[in-house]
C-alpha cells in the first residue's frame, strides 16, 4: 500500500507566502506546513512547478515568495526614496521613469521601503501613483537626536528622509540632546502618521567622532564583546597547542614559513616558503592556520562565527570575527611557537606552472613575524623604510619568492585577470579624541607594493588549487565567483568608451583576456582612468556560492576562499571540507547539507556587503568630520561620479569626494544628458564629463548625511592658454567646535597622533 504524501495543495504555499514580507526558504515552508521529510525532494520539486507556471516567485538560495499580483498594469513594485519635503519616487529595476508620490498618497511607507505601487495618472511632470502596501521594511533602528519637551520625548532621525519625529515613551532614557539609535516598534499605517519606537542606546554629544562611530554600530546591531559561551570555549583551549592535537600531524618545523604582514596586524593566519630545486623548478609552502580545529560545527564559538562571518575592519579600530583569545593567539602563526596548520606544498616548473601540489594537516612553528617595508627593504624593492634584521635573515628564501611572485603574476596577467588599483583613504586620528587630523590616499612606496603582491600571488595560487582539489574529488564546498559583466552594463561601458574616442566590441568585453588585452592596449592613453573607472563598475560583485560558476575578474574556472580563516567564515568551511577529504571521512551530500552549506553562503555573501557599507559610512564620516575645518578652501580634483543632482569631485588632497550640485556648477542650467555620460549646459552647451579635473570651493559638510559640498571655481587661462587658479586658496576663519577643533589645535602643537588603517586586510577582495 503506498504510504500517504504529506504534500500540501498549491493553494497552501500561496496562502503562506502571501503572509509573508520576505522570502522563505523551502526548509521552512516545510517546517510550517508540516512537510515530512521523506516528502521533501516532492516539494522542491513542487516548488520548481509552481515557480515554472508563475504561481510564485523565486528568490535566490531556494526562497521562494508570493507573486505580486499588480490590480493592474499600472502597478509595479520598487524602492522608496522620499525627500525630506515629504514626496517621494518609486523606482524599479528595468523601468526608467521613476513613479512620483506625493506625501498624501504615502500610506505608511517610509524612505527605503520595498512597496508596491499603483500608478493612478498621467501629469506634466510625468507619471504619478500611490504607495498600495508595504513589502519590505528597510529601517528597523534609526539613528538621531534625543528631544525632550516636559513629559514628551522622541527621536528626530539623522537622515532627514526617514519620516520622523519618532515617538518614545516619556521613562526613556537619556538627555535632551544626546545622540540615540531607537529600535522602531510600531510603523505608520497611513500619510503623516509618525512611527513609534524605544531606545536602544544612549551615546552622547553628537558630532563626536566616537560616538558617531558609535551610533553606527549600534544602528546596524554590530557588537564588538563575543558571547560569554563563545569567549568560554575559546579560553578553554589555552594558549598553547594540546599535544593530543599533534598526533597524526605531519611535523612542518623543520620549513621556516615566516609571516609577512603590515606592521601593525593584529593576526598572522598565513606563513609562506620556497625552495628553488636544482632543476630550476619550485616547491612553495603556503601554510594557513587550522581554525576549524578549535571551531566546530554545533559549538557556540561556530555560531557567533556565522552571524559575523567576517572581520570588520574600522579607521580606529578591527572587530574580529573571533575571541582575541583564538584570532590573535592560539590560531595566530606567530614566530617560535608551535601552531596547527593546513598547508599546501605546490611544485612548479620554470616557468611557474603548477605540476603537482598536495595539501597536508600539520603543525608549524614560524621562524619570524616579518613586514611588508621590512621585506621590501631587504629586497632592495626600495630605500625608505628602516632595515629589517629578520628580513635579511630570510634573504634568500625571500628571492626565491619574489621570483615565485612574478612568475605567478605574469601567467595570471596573460590568461587575462584584471588588475584594478583601487587607492584607499590613509586616515589618521588623534590619540586622545578619536577626531580625524588627516585623510590622504594611501601613498604606496612602489617597493613595499611589490612586496605586498609576492603574499597575493601565493595566497591566489593556494585558493585555487584547493579549489581544483574539491572540484575534482566531487565534495561541496563554498566557492568565491563572479560572474561576467551584464549585458545592458557593457551595452553602457561600450557606448562610454566611443564617446571617449575608444572603440569596445560587447562580445570582447564578456571574454577577460580580449577585455584585459583592451585595458593594457589603452593604459597609456588620457583617457585610460576614465575607462578603468567605467570598467570597474559595470563589474557584478563577486559573492559566495556553492555552485562553482568561475571568477571573472581572476580568468580563474575555480576559485575558492582558503586563506583567512581568522577573518571569514566561508574559510572555515572550506577548511572542514578539506579536513573531510584528508582523513578520509563520509563526504556528507545529503540535501540538507547542502541546503546548509548554501544558506552559509547566501549569509556570507549578503553580510559582506553590509559590513563593505559599515566600513564604507564610517570612512565617509570621518571625511565629512575632517572637512568641517576646510569650509572656504578651494581644491582641485577630478570628476569620478555624475548623478541626477550634479557631479562627485575627487579632491587631490585631502582624499575626499565633494557633491557639487548642479546649480552650484555655474552660470548655466545644467542637467545630466540621457546618456549619463555627461552633464551639460543648456545654454552654453558646456559638457563636464568623467575624468575632467575640477576646482571647488568647500561650501558646507553635512555630518549627518556623510556628505561635503562644494562649488565650482572656474579655471582662468594665463597668455600661453594654460589654466590657472583665480585666487590663492583662502580658509574662512571661523570658530570649529567640539572634538574637530581640538584633534586640530593638537595636531598643530605637534601632538602625537596615531594611524590606524583597516591594514589586516592583506589581499584585495576578490
Amino acid at each position: 500500500m503506498p504510504r500517504e504524501s504529506s504534500l500540501p495543495k498549491h493553494s497552501a504555499i500561496i496562502n503562506l507566502l502571501s503572509e509573508q514580507t520576505r522570502a522563505l526558504h523551502a526548509r521552512e515552508i516545510a517546517a510550517r506546513l508540516h512537510i515530512a521529510d521523506r516528502d521533501y525532494s516532492d516539494l522542491l520539486r513542487l516548488l520548481e512547478r509552481m515557480v515554472f507556471d508563475g504561481s510564485i516567485s523565486p528568490a535566490t538560495g531556494q526562497r521562494f515568495k508570493a507573486r505580486r499580483v499588480p490590480r493592474d498594469r499600472g502597478a509595479r513594485e520598487g524602492t522608496l526614496s522620499v525627500n525630506p519635503r515629504g514626496f517621494g519616487f518609486v523606482s524599479t529595476a528595468g523601468i526608467p521613469d521613476d513613479l512620483f508620490i506625493p506625501e498624501e498618497a504615502m500610506g505608511g511607507a517610509m524612505h527605503g521601503d520595498l512597496v508596491l505601487a499603483r500608478v493612478v495618472s498621467h501629469t506634466n511632470r510625468g507619471l504619478e501613483g500611490e504607495v498600495e502596501k508595504v513589502l519590505e521594511r528597510a529601517h528597523e533602528r534609526v539613528a538621531g537626536v534625543l528631544r525632550r519637551r516636559g513629559k514628551s520625548a522622541w527621536l528626530e532621525p539623522d537622515d532627514t528622509r526617514i519620516r520622523g519625529p519618532i515617538i518614545l515613551a516619556p521613562s526613556s532614557l537619556g538627555r535632551d540632546g544626546d545622540a540615540a539609535v531607537v529600535k522602531i516598534t510600531r510603523f505608520p499605517d497611513f500619510p503623516r502618521e509618525v512611527p513609534e519606537g524605544e531606545i536602544e542606546a544612549v551615546l552622547g554629544v553628537p558630532g563626536d567622532p566616537n560616538v558617531e562611530v558609535a551610533k553606527v554600530l549600534v544602528r546596524e546591531q554590530v557588537r564588538e564583546e563575543h558571547p560569554p559561551e563563545a569567549v568560554a570555549e575559546a579560553r578553554a583551549f589555552g594558549e598553547e597547542v594540546a599535544k593530543d592535537a599533534l598526533v597524526g600531524r605531519e611535523d612542518l618545523t623543520g620549513i621556516p614559513l615566516p609571516t609577512i604582514d603590515p606592521e601593525d596586524a593584529r593576526d598572522h593566519d598565513d606563513a609562506v616558503w620556497a625552495r628553488r630545486e636544482e632543476d630550476g623548478s619550485y616547491t612553495v609552502w603556503v601554510a594557513i592556520a587550522d581554525v576549524s580545529h578549535y571551531v566546530r560545527p554545533g559549538t557556540a564559538l561556530d555560531a557567533a562565527a556565522k552571524e559575523r562571518s567576517f572581520t570588520i575592519y574600522l579607521p580606529d579600530r578591527a572587530i574580529p570575527m573571533l575571541p582575541r583569545e583564538l584570532s590573535s593567539v592560539l590560531c595566530s602563526l606567530l614566530p617560535g611557537v608551535v601552531r596547527l596548520c593546513l598547508c599546501v606544498e605546490a611544485k612548479l616548473d620554470p616557468a611557474g606552472v603548477p605540476t603537482d601540489f598536495r595539501i597536508v594537516e600539520g603543525y608549524m612553528r614560524s621562524s619570524a613575524k616579518l613586514t611588508y617595508p621590512g621585506v621590501a627593504r631587504a629586497l632592495k624593492l626600495t630605500s625608505a623604510p628602516p632595515r629589517s634584521p629578520e628580513a635579511e635573515e630570510h634573504i634568500e628564501g625571500l628571492r626565491i619568492l619574489q621570483e615565485v611572485a612574478q612568475l605567478l603574476r605574469a601567467r595570471r596577467m596573460r590568461r587575462g585577470a584584471l588588475d584594478f588599483d583601487l587607492p584607499e583613504a590613509r586616515i589618521v586620528l588623534d590619540e586622545e579624541t578619536g577626531a580625524p587630523v588627516s585623510i590622504e590616499r594611501r601613498a604606496e612606496d612602489p617597493g613595499v607594493k611589490k612586496a605586498y603582491q609576492i603574499i597575493e600571488e601565493l595566497m591566489l595560487l593556494a585558493n585555487e588549487l584547493v579549489a581544483q582539489h574539491l572540484t575534482t574529488h566531487g565534495v561541496p564546498a563554498v566557492y568565491r565567483v563572479h560572474g561576467p559583466p551584464d549585458e545592458e552594463k557593457l551595452e553602457k561601458l561600450a557606448e562610454a568608451c566611443k564617446s571617449l574616442g575608444v572603440a569596445l566590441n560587447i562580445d570582447d568585453a564578456k571574454d577577460p583576456k580580449k577585455l584585459s588585452a583592451l585595458l593594457k592596449k589603452v593604459a597609456r592613453l588620457p583617457q585610460a582612468k576614465v575607462i578603468n573607472m567605467l570598467l570597474l563598475r559595470s563589474m557584478k560583485q563577486a559573492a559566495y556560492d556553492i555552485a562553482n560558476i568561475g571568477h571573472f575578474g581572476l580568468a580563474s574556472s575555480t576559485y575558492l576562499h582558503f586563506t583567512s580563516p581568522i577573518r571569514r567564515y566561508p574559510d572555515i568551511l572550506v577548511h572542514r571540507a578539506v579536513r573531510a577529504l584528508l582523513r578520509k571521512e563520509r563526504i556528507d551530500r545529503s540535501t540538507s547539507f547542502i541546503e546548509d552549506l548554501r544558506t552559509s553562503a547566501t549569509l556570507a555573501s549578503g553580510r559582506e556587503r553590509e559590513i563593505m557599507e559599515i566600513e564604507r559610512e564610517v570612512v565617509d564620516l570621518y571625511r565629512a568630520l575632517y572637512m568641517r575645518t576646510h569650509i572656504g578652501d578651494q581644491l582641485e580634483g577630478t570628476v569620478t561620479g555624475l548623478v541626477g543632482s550634479g557631479v562627485y569631485v575627487q579632491l587631490d588632497s585631502p582624499f575626499v569626494d565633494v557633491l557639487v550640485k548642479l546649480e552650484a556648477l555655474g552660470p548655466d542650467d545644467y542637467e545630466l544628458d540621457d546618456s549619463g555620460l555627461r552633464i551639460v549646459g543648456r545654454r552654453s552647451g558646456e559638457a563636464i564629463s568623467l575624468g575632467d579635473r575640477m576646482l571647488v570651493e568647500i561650501e558646507d559638510v553635512a555630518v549627518l548625511r556623510r556628505t561635503v559640498y562644494g562649488r565650482r571655481i572656474a579655471l582662468l587661462r594665463d597668455e600661453e592658454g594654460e589654466r590657472t587658479r583665480p585666487r590663492e586658496p583662502r580658509r574662512t576663519q571661523r570658530k570649529v567646535k567640539g572634538a574637530v577643533k581640538q584633534a586640530t589645535t593638537k595636531a598643530t602643537k605637534g601632538s602625537r597622533t596615531k594611524e590606524k588603517p583597516r591594514t589586516e586586510r592583506k589581499t584585495k577582495r576578490r
